[in-house]
């Protein structure tokens, strides 16, 4: 087991006894430890390298230097894929023509990230989940695409050809190389993300982030003039280190009692009825998902406890530290439909798909952000089988939603039946169509669909034949066409009035 764990890790291996004796592999002990020094050093850099007392200059020195230590801790000279990777697209965003240099930098980077996926699942080790390199590059990649895009949008289009999110996010003026680094590589997200938008993390560095609002609740009155503090993210991080600790524990409790893989188990699928195979599947995925809670959520604390991450308030008065936040746990597991699940789940970079490709692409959007979100996750082919699925289920869900859902909500009593009905119907298509994202080869995926006769793929091709609904792009122009024409309409009756007045 030492041999195993030790040759499976490229980073430090002073951690190697602690490893044998939890019986886990090097690299997730590393991971853990790494991101408990990143939190501690997050409540020093809030503290004693507060905007107040520090020029940004220092805090993004500092950010990225805690960064490159963070990295050779866990994947030793590995981590030179991140100094690599930044610096070509570095080279793409500054010497390419603005025009086109989103394009050239979007190809570089993820390039660059396959090739680096390539090498790790065919040359290294094939089939192993480990903490390796490829997930920081990954973060990295959503990173250097959406500055890429931004300063495109910033530099390049006037703001009435920006959608009004284009426009908060667009960049003005060109990132020294600095600056670069911080944002791709501070300590922060550098293990674990979340990513962020550049706006967002030079104004948590320049101190610009906490906008002064008036809060009844949450600021003290004195003399008549409410006063303005800087909130406070103690109580949100202890919240979500509660919530690492019961996300680990029942991880670490249930994932090797329901195994995925058991549910391909020859002798399983013969002799258990099928009702009972579905509600193995739902509990084999319900006992998988808080590992990623617990990676997520720490991963926002160490933001949160840094002072990155506010997002207003509430409405009574509390603040919120949701802005970079990478999952809703409860709307998770309690989603009524696919498209809330997906919402919900790996909430940024669902807005990276969104921003680089879905809103950008001409022509089949969904597909080709099914696409795109399969290739950034890796060259497993269990990966294209899930996004492939999930393109026909996202297919079938709004074809449900827009043609059923309107029948349920006469009354109240009817809502509730049809949203247990769809939660129900959620969980069972999540669980289905991410198996091959757990298994990862081609064979046991097939192998499990064949179970299942294939059921829930033919149901969604049925469905969107018996319920055809046009794609929300069609609609939203369809609907602008409608808006034109009475407007036409208007105008030339306004018309028609003012020469029958001139005519009288």
């Amino acid at each position: 087991m030492a041999t195993q764990t030790t040759a499976s890790c490229t980073g430090s291996t002073l951690l190697q006894p602690i490893s044998e004796i939890i019986n886990l592999p090097l690299d997730q002990v590393n991971f853990v430890a790494g991101q408990l020094f990143a939190l501690l050093m997050a409540v020093w850099f809030r503290i004693y390298l507060h905007p107040s007392k520090t020029s940004p200059f220092i805090r993004h020195v500092v950010a990225t230097l805690l960064g490159f230590y963070l990295a050779l801790f866990c994947f030793g000279w590995y981590s030179l894929h991140f100094l690599v990777q930044s610096g070509l697209s570095y080279s793409v965003i500054v010497f390419a023509g603005l025009e086109h240099m989103h394009k050239y930098c979007f190809m570089v980077t993820l390039g660059y990230l396959i090739l680096c996926q390539i090498t790790r699942v065919y040359v290294f080790d094939y089939g192993m989940y480990s903490a390796d390199f490829t997930g920081p590059t990954m973060v990295i990649t959503q990173k250097i695409t959406s500055l890429a895009f931004e300063i495109h949008d910033g530099l390049t289009k006037r703001d009435g050809q920006l959608t009004p999110s284009q426009k908060y996010l667009a960049i003005r003026r060109m990132p020294s190389l600095l600056e670069y680094l911080s944002y791709n590589c501070n300590f922060m997200g550098i293990l674990a993300g979340p990513t962020c938008s550049y706006n967002d993390y030079m104004a948590f560095i320049e101190g610009t982030c906490y906008q002064p609002r008036h809060q009844e609740n949450a600021n003290g009155k004195e003399n008549g003039k409410y006063k303005q503090s800087e909130p406070s993210p103690k109580n949100d991080v202890i919240s979500k280190l509660c919530t690492c600790a019961i996300s680990l524990a029942i991880y670490l409790s249930l994932c090797k009692l329901i195994p995925v893989e058991h549910s391909i188990d020859d002798d399983f699928t013969n002799t258990t009825p099928f009702y009972l195979q579905v509600v193995y599947l739902y509990l084999a995925m319900l006992a998988l998902r808080p590992k990623y809670y617990f990676v997520w959520t720490l991963a926002d604390a160490i933001n949160n406890a840094a002072g990155f991450g506010f997002n207003g308030y509430n409405k009574d008065g509390s603040p919120r530290w949701d802005r970079i936040s990478n999952l809703r746990i409860l709307d998770i597991e309690f989603a009524t439909s696919f498209k809330m699940f997906l919402d919900n789940w790996n909430i940024q970079t669902a807005l990276w798909l969104k921003r680089v490709c879905y809103e950008r692409c001409s022509i089949n959007p969904t597909a080709a952000t099914f696409l795109l979100s399969a290739m950034w996750h890796g060259v497993y082919p269990g990966y294209y089988l899930t996004f492939l699925t999930g393109i026909a289920m996202t297919m079938a869900a709004r074809a449900v939603r827009h043609n059923i859902r309107p029948h349920f909500l006469v009354s109240n009593s009817y809502k509730c039946i049809y949203d247990v009905i769809t939660w129900a119907w959620t969980q069972v298509a999540i669980s289905y169509t991410v198996v091959p994202f757990v298994l990862l080869a081609v064979g046991p995926s097939l192998k499990f669909y064949r179970s299942w006769y294939f059921c829930l793929h033919l149901l969604c091709l049925l469905v969107v034949l018996a319920l055809p609904v046009n794609s929300r792009r069609r609609q939203a122009k369809e609907q602008q066409d409608s808006l034109q024409d009475n407007q036409t309409d208007h105008n030339s009756t306004d018309n028609n009035c003012n020469q029958k007045d001139k005519a009288t």
